[in-house]
């Protein structure tokens, strides 16, 4: 595991079938993940509320600027 910074690029989904989208998008994330070699790659999904669920990517700091210019997560945090 790298020792360097990581970030968790988050999107969100409201609505009625938030759940099974985020889950969804999910897949994509990590065919993105693998097509692009990232460097232990960490995604996953959660449920915030009934109608609010996200979709997450954890990517290392030096990797962040091309992964979000391609794939326009709605935010990002530090991932701890």
């Amino acid at each position: 595991m790298s020792t360097e910074e990581r970030l968790k690029l988050i999107w969100d989904f409201r609505g009625p079938d938030a759940h099974k989208i985020a889950l969804h998008h999910e897949i994509h994330l990590k065919e993105y993940a693998a097509a692009q070699a990232l460097n232990t790659p960490i995604t996953g999904t959660q449920q915030v509320t009934e109608d609010h669920s996200i979709a997450f990517l954890v990517v290392d700091r030096e990797a962040m600027k091309p992964v979000r210019d391609a794939l326009k997560p709605h935010r990002g945090q530090l991932f701890t």
